[in-house]
């Protein structure tokens, strides 16, 4: 979709900017993750998992925000590839821990580098100190603490 194409009162809209903007940012992504056949659920959870230590499947879904189901299905995937192991958690036994493997981590860090790629393409158009002011604003629109690299 063309923003021109879209009614004049909604176009300047910054929520309709932003709206439209994640799209293309998640199109492009969508578009090189699947050249690994992977989707941005599988980097999610690589990532969460990688940095959060074991989880179990209940805890990741709520991390990432995806539901029991779509947590199953690309945990199964994952697992399907050799990238992550599934353990009995030792403190309830009916429940099970997902845990990044070594091949997990070789394939996180190329996700990160595809991921990186495309933000890189996506912002090409700002200069670097409009691209960290874009970050430090969207930081703040979502409620992530913004971090002063002067540490002030």
């Amino acid at each position: 979709m063309d923003p021109l194409e879209a009614p004049a009162r909604t176009r300047d809209l910054p929520s309709f900017l932003l709206t439209r903007n994640a799209l293309t940012a998640r199109q492009l992504l969508a578009a090189r993750l699947d050249a690994r056949s992977m989707r941005h659920a599988h980097f999610s959870t690589l990532a969460a998992i990688d940095e959060f230590g074991p989880l179990s499947q209940a805890e990741l879904g709520r991390r990432i925000g995806l539901d029991r189901s779509d947590v199953t299905a690309v945990i199964a995937d994952l697992e399907a590839r050799g990238l992550l192991d599934r353990s009995p958690d030792p403190a309830d036994r009916r429940r099970n821990l997902v845990l990044v493997n070594a091949r997990g981590r070789t394939e996180l860090e190329t996700l990160e580098q595809i991921v990186q790629q495309v933000q890189d393409d996506f912002l090409a158009p700002l200069a670097p100190d409009e691209r960290t002011q874009l970050h430090r604003l969207l930081r703040k629109l979502a409620g992530v603490p913004t971090v002063d690299p002067a540490g002030d």
